[in-house]
C-alpha cells in the first residue's frame, strides 16, 4: 500500500455526498452508508447499502458506487479514481476496490467489527497484491458515526417496542425526547412483568455494585422524574453504593396510563414493592421528597427485612429559563402524557 496521504480540501465535499446517501439508505431501512466514485473532480457513479431491499448480500454501498462507475466509464478498469464511502470497507468491498484498480479510497468511520482497511485487518497493505490503494480514513467522522448510532439506537428502540408493546390505555413518551439530557447519563432498566403492572413498562436507573453495598432507594418529587435526581444519583455512586430510581408509572421514561384515575397511592406503593423485591434490594435506605414521603415509610413498613428507614431530601424545580427545566419536561410532549402528575396533585 501507498503511504496514505493526508486529506485533501474536496474529500469533504465527495464526503458529504457520500453522507447524503448514507441518510437515503437510513430513511429505507438500511445501515446508513453511501458511496461515491471520483475521476477527475467529476462524480462518475454513487451508491447507497440496499442489501435487505434487494435480498443481495453483495448491495453494500461501495459495489453499488463501483457498478455505477464503470458503466459510467464503459470499463470495469477504474484507474485514477478516487472512492468515499462513510464507513470502513470490509473484506468483500476491500477486494471489489483493489480488482478495480481504484487509486485512492477515503472513508469517515472506522469499522471494529469488519473493516478491512486498518480496524480488523488491512488488506490494503498486502504488498503481495498486483495492485496498490492508497487509503485515508477518519474524514467527516463524527458525522458518519452518528448516523451509525443513530440509527441503531432508533433500531433498538422499535425492537424493545415490539418486545414490550403499549397498551390501548397508556402512552409511551418517544425516546428522542430523552436525547442529549444534561448530567444524565445512565443507562435505562425497564421491566414490564411484574403482576401489579399489568403489562405496564417501567423505567428506572441502576448503578452500582449488586452485592454487598448499602443501596438508596431515590423516589422522585412531583412533578419531576428520576431526572430531577441526578445530582444525588451521582453523590451515592460516588459513595459507592448501588443507586436505584424508578419513574413511577405515568411519570419520567415509564408508560403513562391516560386516565386519572388509574393512579392510586396504593397501586405505586405495591409496584414500587414488586420492583425491590425483584430486584432483590436488602440494606436499603428509602430516600424520598416531601411529595413521595408516604410511599417511603410504606415501602419501610411493607418491606420490614430489604428497608431499613427513610430519609426525607429536598429537591427544588429548576428556574423555567435553564436548561434543566428542559430535562425536567422531557418525558411530557403533550397534556396527555401529564395525567399521572395531574392525578398526585390533585390529591
Amino acid at each position: 500500500m501507498t503511504a496514505s496521504p493526508s486529506a485533501q480540501p474536496q474529500d469533504t465535499d465527495f464526503m458529504q455526498l457520500a453522507l447524503q446517501l448514507a441518510a437515503e439508505a437510513a430513511a429505507a431501512g438500511e445501515v446508513p452508508v453511501g458511496a461515491v466514485v471520483v475521476k477527475d473532480g467529476v462524480v462518475i457513479g454513487t451508491g447507497r447499502n440496499h442489501p435487505i431491499r434487494s435480498s443481495d448480500p453483495t448491495a453494500h454501498a461501495e459495489v453499488a458506487a463501483l457498478r455505477a462507475a464503470a458503466n459510467t466509464l464503459g470499463n470495469y478498469r477504474l484507474d485514477d479514481c478516487t472512492l468515499y464511502v462513510t464507513l470502513e470497507p470490509c473484506a468483500m468491498c476491500s477486494g471489489a476496490i483493489l480488482h478495480a484498480r481504484i487509486g485512492r479510497v477515503v472513508f469517515g468511520a472506522p469499522d471494529s467489527k469488519t473493516g478491512c482497511a486498518g480496524s480488523v485487518l488491512n488488506l490494503f497493505a498486502q504488498s503481495q497484491l498486483n495492485h496498490q490503494t492508497s487509503v485515508q480514513g477518519g474524514v467527516m467522522a463524527s458525522q458518519a458515526t452518528s448516523l451509525l448510532q443513530a440509527f441503531f439506537r432508533d433500531k433498538r428502540s422499535l425492537q424493545r417496542q415490539l418486545a414490550e408493546p403499549l397498551r390501548e390505555d397508556a402512552l409511551r413518551t418517544p425516546d428522542g425526547r430523552f436525547d442529549g439530557l444534561p448530567s444524565y447519563p445512565w443507562h435505562p432498566h425497564y421491566v414490564s412483568d411484574l403482576p401489579c403492572l399489568a403489562g405496564l413498562r417501567m423505567h428506572f436507573v441502576d448503578e452500582g455494585p449488586r452485592s454487598g453495598a448499602r443501596v438508596w432507594l431515590l423516589l422522585h418529587p412531583v412533578p419531576g422524574w428520576s431526572y430531577s435526581l441526578h445530582e444525588l444519583i451521582a453523590k451515592g455512586i460516588g459513595q459507592g453504593l448501588r443507586v436505584v430510581v424508578p419513574d413511577l408509572i405515568g411519570f419520567g421514561k415509564s408508560d403513562k396510563p391516560k386516565r386519572a384515575d388509574f393512579h392510586s397511592f396504593d397501586f405505586h406503593a405495591q409496584s414500587l414493592v414488586e420492583l425491590v423485591e425483584r430486584l432483590d434490594l436488602t440494606g436499603v435506605t428509602a430516600m424520598a421528597t416531601p411529595s413521595t414521603l408516604a410511599l417511603a415509610n410504606q415501602l419501610a413498613k411493607r418491606l420490614p427485612g430489604r428497608v431499613d428507614g427513610c430519609v426525607v431530601q429536598s429537591v427544588s424545580a429548576p428556574d423555567v429559563t435553564s436548561v434543566e427545566y428542559s430535562a425536567w419536561q422531557a418525558p411530557y410532549p403533550d397534556a396527555g402524557h401529564r395525567a399521572g402528575e395531574r392525578a398526585w396533585i390533585s390529591k
